[in-house]
């Protein structure tokens, strides 16, 4: 018997920091498993890591290179992490809290050192990277003289693609494309639905969701504010395009619609979501900043359970039929049903 072919699916990767090393570990489940396909990654901040890993990995050799390339990625980020100063000195650490609160990067690091640039370059061959693939990626950065999200494609791929979509601005020198500053791109896009939905030939994406929609505690101590103002900033470009993929489905087509226009491709759009949840609801505050090992392990794991649940349940709905329901799990509303045509 002829075999059958793979499911195929986009993927759309938050950022998150440390916490990006559920991603990791989800994208280790899905690649073990082969009746799946990579069609477009949309990916921001670490979403951008852990997209750039897994397509390098899939061109230089196929599905266990790209396991081996993601799992060597983390383990340089967990190496290349700052010195834990409270371990070593709690007092000496909140003066240097205090201090960076009243200092930019260019005080603190006018040499801009940057181990991660160093740690991408040893890690990720770009040029490889740039060559044509069906799999095209969606690297989202902010611009900052703007605000507004630059997507950047498979052909410019290079480093400063991936630090300018990992750049917080409090913690990095903002990074220079072609004569423009950005930012991190999670303040535009984390990740950006729309563009993949409606551009990508797959009609099935899973997001792989970092930031939690609902905090359950209310924050009180300074960094438990910082965290959450944080996670309420990052989560809004991800609800605007929910808001908008929403507005697309309750829209009125009509007997004329172009059905290949970008608001019939919203409607039809299939979408399945993987979330940390819980395994991440009740990590300490500033956990995103501390990629140790003991966390990075821990997220690996509870993304490969995730995603080794997330397949024995939705797997079979791939090219059928949406599983996300994100109106009602993000916006609080009922699942829109697509008004009749006529």
């Amino acid at each position: 018997m002829a075999k059958a072919s793979k499911l195929r699916v986009n993927l759309a990767l938050q950022g998150g920091g440390a916490h990006g090393a559920f991603t990791w570990g989800v994208l280790d489940g899905l690649l073990e498993d082969d009746t799946l396909d990579f069609g477009w990654i949309s990916g921001t901040s670490a979403g951008a890591v852990n997209a750039v890993a897994l397509a390098a990995g899939l061109a230089a050799g196929g599905r266990a290179m790209a396991r081996a390339k993601l799992k060597s990625v983390w383990a340089a980020v967990e190496k290349a992490k700052p010195p834990d100063m409270a371990a070593m000195n709690p007092y000496l650490t909140k003066t240097l809290e205090s201090m960076a609160k009243h200092l930019s990067p260019s005080d603190f690091n006018p040499l801009k050192v940057d181990p991660f640039r160093d740690l991408l370059e040893a890690e990720i061959d770009f040029a490889r990277l740039r060559t044509p693939s069906s799999m095209e990626l969606l690297i989202a950065a902010t611009e900052v003289a703007t605000g507004r999200p630059r997507l950047f494609r498979r052909p410019e791929m290079k480093v400063e693609v991936v630090l300018a979509s990992a750049c917080l601005p409090t913690v990095h020198h903002a990074v220079e494309i072609d004569g423009r500053a950005y930012w991190d791109g999670g303040f535009s896009a984390n990740p950006d639905l729309v563009t993949l939905a409606t551009e990508s030939p797959v009609e099935d994406t899973i997001i792989v969701v970092l930031n939690q929609a609902v905090q359950t505690k209310l924050p009180k101590t300074a960094t438990e504010i910082a965290s959450q103002m944080s996670e309420i900033t990052f989560n809004q470009p991800f609800l605007r395009d929910i808001e908008l993929i929403a507005a697309a489905r309750g829209t009125r087509l009509g007997w004329f619609a172009d059905e290949g226009g970008s608001i019939a491709k919203l409607r039809r759009h299939r979408f399945h979501v993987i979330e940390t949840g819980r395994h991440t609801a009740n990590l300490p505050a500033g956990s995103k900043m501390k990629p140790d090992q003991e966390l990075l392990s821990y997220l690996f794991g509870a993304g490969r359970t995730e995603a080794a649940k997330w397949l024995g349940i939705n797997r079979k709905y791939v090219g059928r039929e949406d599983t996300a329901e994100l109106e009602t799990r993000y916006l609080g509303a009922p699942k829109a049903v697509p008004a009749k045509r006529g």
